[in-house]
């Protein structure tokens, strides 16, 4: 039976790729801040399914962080067969006058600890020559956003970053996916401290569920990435790649400033 570790697992995405895997017979690891939210996920998981659940406590931010998960994941001998690096925030506003703090938790989070990860654990795969990764990014990866400046770079790097390491280890027979949705249902607006004005249309947001499974569908299928999204999210990612910058700089300047 494989094992998967999921960061930022408690809620949203994270909570989805645990329920499916799950469902799918795959033991878990499940890492995030909240020691109440994951005792809760794993005693639901563990009624409903005969698989095994560890879980973490642990604070990606921290120095070190990746070092003790990856310790702890020694101590209990287990084998990571698939890793969702899912962690991660964003936080609206200008840059200029924002919590200089917060932005550089972002970058620690979404980039560093990724990293840091996908380097203690890839190793191991290619020593098995099996293995998957997972590495959770965004629409907004496709182009620099202004009112949302760190968390989009913060993506466009999990993007390019994913697609190199795709490159890389095929030959080894590992898997390598970075999953960009569209706006989804989760906290993330409101833990981003968006307007309520720029939050969205929920009416054309998918689920976390629906992001889970299309996302498994094209790590079976071997893709490098994958963009989940209605047909306007398929549409606008790729003229983002086309128009020319200035003119969209402009356009998003424009829509995301209240």
């Amino acid at each position: 039976m494989s094992t998967a570790l999921i960061t930022g697992a408690s809620s949203g995405i994270g909570r989805a790729f645990a329920q499916e895997l799950a469902a799918r017979n795959t033991n878990l690891v499940l890492v995030a801040r909240s020691a109440d939210k994951l005792h809760q996920l794993t005693e639901e998981i563990q009624k409903n399914y005969q698989i095994k659940v560890e879980f973490i406590v642990k604070d990606l931010t921290e120095p070190n962080a990746a070092q003790a998960v990856f310790e702890a994941i020694q101590a209990k001998g287990l084998s990571i067969d698939l890793l969702i690096n899912n962690a991660g925030f964003g936080d609206y506003g200008d840059f200029a006058s924002s919590d200089g703090e917060k932005q550089v938790k972002i970058v620690q989070l979404n980039i560093l600890s990724l990293v840091d990860l996908t380097h203690k654990f890839l190793p191991l795969m290619r020593q098995r020559q099996s293995g998957s990764i997972i590495n959770v990014s965004s629409i907004t990866a496709f182009q620099p956003m202004p009112y949302l400046s760190v968390y989009a770079a913060s993506k466009a790097f999990i993007l390019s970053f994913s697609q190199a390491l795709w490159a890389e280890n095929r030959p080894y027979g590992i898997r390598v996916l970075v999953t960009c949705p569209g706006p989804i249902e989760t906290n993330f607006f409101a833990e981003a401290n968006f307007p309520p004005t720029l939050a969205g249309n929920t009416n054309q947001m998918f689920t976390s569920e629906e992001v889970v499974q299309a996302s498994l569908k094209a790590l079976e299928n071997w893709q490098p990435s994958v963009v989940i999204g209605d047909v306007k999210t398929q549409v606008r990612t790729t003229l983002a790649r086309v128009v020319p910058r200035k003119i969209l700089l402009n356009m998003l300047a424009r829509s995301f400033k209240v």
